[in-house]
């Protein structure tokens, strides 16, 4: 017998059944085509780096192209409020890192919200800076180095890939400690940064393990690293806090995000499968080759990274009177 609850109980059931059915549909045939990355960091650098060496397992994962595209400037905001604003539908990831928490101070105001517009997925790798000099440098070392900065009191130049980026912040944290002047020239990326250290346009760059090439090919040296210890990858190298600055030290990390409002079941088949790429041991080789700590995480532990070193950052700037406007 076909009752008035049972009718409105079966009319319920034809509501809503066809749109869980519907989602994980959805989540099954994610991805069915090309998935980007976008870097905000110029090519060649190392963000750009580790984006690449995750992507070629990705897509083998998930038999889908996932592709890098490079949208450098405004100290990652470009390519940060690019992917803010991508339709959230598992298509477009964002290589964010320890800028989306300077940021958040750095500015005044910014076009996106590095918390509520992104979906955490995972943490990717977490590394230290080396301290680069061309080979033209008289530096053969960190106090050389800051010896040769006191003797030309404000003429010596330092690099960055951008305004408000861990390694601009690296290096004034550097000047600060130091006692030295330095004037600040940021780039749209490691790699233009690196184009101009190496002829000696530039006389310092802070940069991560996938440049530390350029100093195993003989066209850069490397006076020291800010870890507290030194670099599996470099022994040779010491850290900054052994040569001349006790207790000096710095890191930073890159992860994958979402846009905010990316299907739950989505972000979770993007988690369990960036947490896998990790775990191949050819990925893991590769960016431990490069100097960095590769680490996964889950989505709750990015974002709770995020929190943390937003807070911590925003008491470094302020104490540091750096800000975006004067």
């Amino acid at each position: 017998m076909i009752t008035r609850r049972r009718l409105v109980a079966a009319s319920a059931a034809s509501v809503f059944a066809p749109n869980l059915g519907g989602r994980a549909a959805q989540a099954q045939a994610w991805p069915n085509r090309v998935v980007r990355i976008i870097v905000p960091f110029a090519p060649g650098g190392p963000t750009d780096t580790i984006a690449r060496v995750v992507a070629d397992r990705l897509t083998k994962t998930w038999g889908q192209q996932v592709v890098i595209e490079n949208r450098s400037g405004a100290g990652t905001n470009i390519g940060a409020e690019i992917a803010a604003r991508s339709d959230p539908d598992g298509y477009t990831i964002f290589m964010g890192g320890a800028t989306m928490a300077v940021n958040r101070n750095f500015y005044r105001t910014l076009s996106y919200d590095p918390v509520a517009d992104f979906a955490p997925v995972s943490l990717i790798v977490s590394f230290s800076f080396f301290m680069f000099v061309p080979n033209s440098s008289p530096a053969r070392s960190v106090k050389e180095f800051i010896a040769l900065a006191e003797q030309n009191k404000g003429k010596l130049t330092f690099a960055s890939p951008g305004t408000g980026s861990a390694p601009h912040l690296c290096g004034e944290l550097f000047r600060q400690t130091a006692g030295i002047e330095m004037t600040h020239v940021p780039y749209r990326g490691a790699g233009p940064a690196m184009n101009d250290l190496i002829p000696g346009r530039v006389d310092l760059l802070f940069s991560g393990g996938a440049t530390y090439q350029y100093a195993k090919s003989g066209q850069v040296r490397a006076l020291g690293i800010t870890s507290a210890r030194r670099s599996p990858s470099a022994p040779d190298v010491p850290t900054i806090a052994e040569a001349a600055l006790p207790g000096f030290e710095v890191s930073s990390w890159f992860a994958f995000f979402a846009p905010a409002k990316t299907p739950p079941d989505i972000l979770k088949k993007m988690n369990a499968d960036c947490v896998a790429a990790l775990a191949d041991p050819a990925v893991k080789g590769r960016l431990e080759q490069l100097s960095y700590d590769v680490e996964s995480s889950s989505p709750e532990e990015l974002a709770a990274l995020l929190k943390t070193e937003i807070d911590k950052w925003g008491v470094v700037l302020k104490r540091a009177g750096i800000s975006a406007e004067p």
